[in-house]
């Protein structure tokens, strides 16, 4: 099938947390048979930090934001399936609406990679927009959030629902050779974000504070002001090529939930799945539903504290956080990775084609 997605970007990481998953899906999606063009706007610097990486299994088109709308809409009325990702950060709710005028042509589906969010923003809004759009697509997609946010979902009228987890890709996180400049006893790879900032301040900087002895590497854009302990070492942006030198190179690594997503669960992000792959031990902030994903204690260690943090670090040895590591890598390779997402979405997109065929069918 033909697949056209409005998505925030591919090609580039930079400000961009949900370009990893956007690769994993649709280069497995790729490799399922299926032509992907995916649509992205010029914005927020983006084009002029994008990565190296190869993206020949989508057909890259950069638009300029409010100006080439009408030109996108008409290249995505000849797909089979038209996705409208969340959070692109520009004329979101112009395509949320405008993805209707595609219903009689197109499968139309709403992708979220924030539902909490998306969900808290219809809730509180009773004249937001995508509350009447939204029941008219024929499914909607969330990379996580579990039963509340189906639950939401439907609540709202959605006509199907599918949750699609993030996942990992083993040709992209795997294994490298330990970096010894980017040595560090936990590392957290992060940009700054509001509801983010407290549980980084408890879990990462007051970590370090508590164990001046201990060596902290944080990467991500927003920090060049923040006031960090001398322990802590910040070197800004972090290309996804460079993530496996990270997470291989650090002792442990520690994920880090925005608000919203560890309140609501069942939301393990991109990264909980970078460090799987590259068979690092990962120190997980707590949430509902982790353990639907992997198993604490032996293939992952929860963090509450500060004090978690650094207990942690001693009570573990070399050995025993490889041991871990290993676990949560086979683990990975054996229940999440893309390659079943892509059949998932697969699964999804079939679904709402042939739903759509049986009411033309109908009608008849």
């Amino acid at each position: 099938m033909k697949i056209f997605a409005f998505g925030s970007s591919i090609v580039s990481s930079y400000w961009n947390g949900a370009a990893t998953y956007y690769r994993g899906c649709y280069k497995y999606l790729h490799r399922l048979g299926h032509t992907i063009t995916f649509a992205e706007a010029d914005a927020y610097g983006r084009q002029q930090h994008r990565d190296s990486d190869v993206f020949d299994y989508i057909n890259s088109v950069v638009y300029r934001p409010g100006l080439d709308l009408d030109a996108m809409l008409s290249l995505a009325s000849t797909a089979d399936v038209v996705v409208k990702h969340s959070g692109i950060g520009v004329d979101d709710e112009v395509l949320e609406a405008r993805i209707n005028e595609l219903h009689d042509r197109c499968a139309i589906t709403f992708w979220d990679v924030d539902a909490p969010a998306t969900l808290a923003r219809m809730q509180e809004n009773l004249q937001d927009a995508f509350r009447t759009s939204m029941p008219r697509y024929d499914a909607v997609l969330t990379y996580g959030g579990g039963p509340i946010c189906e639950s939401g979902y439907r609540a709202f009228g959605a006509q199907a629902y599918f949750s699609m987890y993030n996942g990992l890709d083993p040709e992209t996180h795997f294994p490298v050779l330990k970096d010894p400049s980017l040595a560090c006893d936990v590392a957290f790879l992060g940009n700054r974000l509001p509801d983010r900032e407290a549980r980084v301040d408890e879990l990462f900087v007051r970590a370090a504070a508590l164990a001046p002895e201990m060596r902290f590497l944080i990467g991500g854009e927003g920090w060049g002001d923040k006031q960090f302990p001398s322990n802590v070492r910040w070197i800004g942006h972090v290309p996804t090529r460079d993530h496996n030198r990270i997470n291989c190179s650090a002792e442990l690594v520690l994920n880090i939930n925005r608000a919203s997503m560890a309140n609501t669960g069942f939301s393990p992000p991109t990264r909980v799945f970078e460090v799987a792959g590259a068979g690092a031990c990962l120190l997980c902030d707590d949430w509902p539903g982790i353990d639907d994903c992997f198993q604490p204690d032996s293939e992952l260690l929860i963090v509450k504290s500060a004090e978690d943090v650094r207990t942690a670090f001693y009570t573990t040895t070399s050995e025993s956080r490889q041991q871990i590591g290993a676990a949560f890598r086979s683990r990975a390779l054996r229940d999440h990775t893309y390659a079943q997402r892509a059949l998932q979405a697969h699964d999804a997109f079939t679904f709402c084609l042939n739903r759509r065929k049986l009411a033309t069918s109908a009608l008849r």
